[in-house]
């Protein structure tokens, strides 16, 4: 089930939402099987319990009890806040154990539980989020790589001033009388951000300057419309030169000589890639034609596609 992005609820509907941190993380299904065993599923479905070796002890927290549990994975830094960057180095490792297993040793990951959608022999997905919450705390699944944080009922303008303070990505409103709807993006849960930010599709780039001149120096970014991939823009400024370098190996790999939009950009010298890759961008508005104002690189989604986006 995803969540809708909103504005905080009004104070009249307030009392009818719990409030949730949202976590900049990777989203997770686990399978707990009830003979200890743990199967990671990321959004898209993709198995990827091997890439987190820290989290197999989860099972153990449910003794004999069967489960399917949703949240996300995060990389905490020292504050104990979710950091995007470091997971990064933490997913696509399903394939090398190993390389996971050492990892899991220099950036621990931490599981945020926040939903139960199966428990013994009962599918809760019908049930109120109200009542699988209680659940779920119920269960007391406390561990040092997996938690079940509060969930705050009602006062969503404090605990968003809270978040933001805290220099936090925002919060998720769930209502209350809310059943769970698998993959759906449902009003029912809505996401609140501190910053504005829009998942794009990237459909080419443009070379750096000087000794940056073989790698991005800025890539343009497109939204599916029923008229076709439309440009929104450039994005050139937040990322390092190790994103520029990751970056460079992949946009090779997907370069074609046909221009993906459906409005060829008047841009010079762009070099057009496969429309395959969708990242997450910051930006302060929209102008009247759709185009992103100041935006900013924030991270690479390889956990959707555009298919996802449309």
């Amino acid at each position: 089930m995803l969540a809708t992005p909103g504005r905080l609820p009004s104070a009249s509907l307030d009392a009818a939402y719990a409030y949730e941190v949202k976590q900049d993380g990777q989203r997770c299904i686990a399978y707990v099987s009830g003979d200890g065993s743990v199967l990671l599923r990321s959004r898209s479905g993709t198995d990827i319990t091997a890439a987190y070796p820290d989290l197999s002890d989860l099972g153990r927290g449910l003794g004999s009890r069967p489960a399917v549990l949703d949240g996300e994975i995060i990389a905490p830094d020292r504050e104990g806040r979710a950091d995007f960057q470091r997971l990064q180095s933490r997913m696509g490792l399903a394939g090398s154990p190993a390389r996971a297993a050492r990892m899991a040793r220099r950036i621990p990951a931490h599981l945020v539980l926040f939903d139960v959608l199966f428990l013994d022999t009962e599918s809760l997905t019908r049930t109120v989020y109200s009542e699988r919450r209680a659940v779920l705390e119920g269960l007391n699944l406390v561990g040092s790589n997996w938690s079940t944080p509060a969930a705050i009922v009602g006062h969503g303008q404090q605990a968003l001033e809270m978040t933001r303070s805290a220099g936090l990505e925002g919060l998720v409103g769930k209502r209350l009388a809310s059943p769970y709807q698998p993959g759906i993006r449902s009003r029912s849960w809505i996401k609140i951000r501190n910053v504005k930010t829009a998942d794009i599709i990237i459909g080419g780039w443009l070379p750096g300057r000087g000794r940056l001149a073989d790698l991005p120096g800025a890539l343009l970014m497109g939204q599916p419309r029923s008229s076709g991939l439309q440009f929104v823009g450039s994005v050139g400024t937040g990322w390092t030169d190790a994103d520029r370098t990751r970056l460079a190996d992949v946009l090779t790999d997907l370069a074609t000589g046909t221009c993906p939009f459906a409005e060829r950009p008047t841009v010079t010298g762009a070099r057009w890639v496969e429309p395959s890759l969708v990242a997450e961008v910051r930006y302060t508005t929209r102008t009247h034609a759709g185009r992103l104002r100041q935006p900013s690189w924030h991270r690479l989604r390889l956990d959707l596609s555009p298919d996802d986006l449309r």
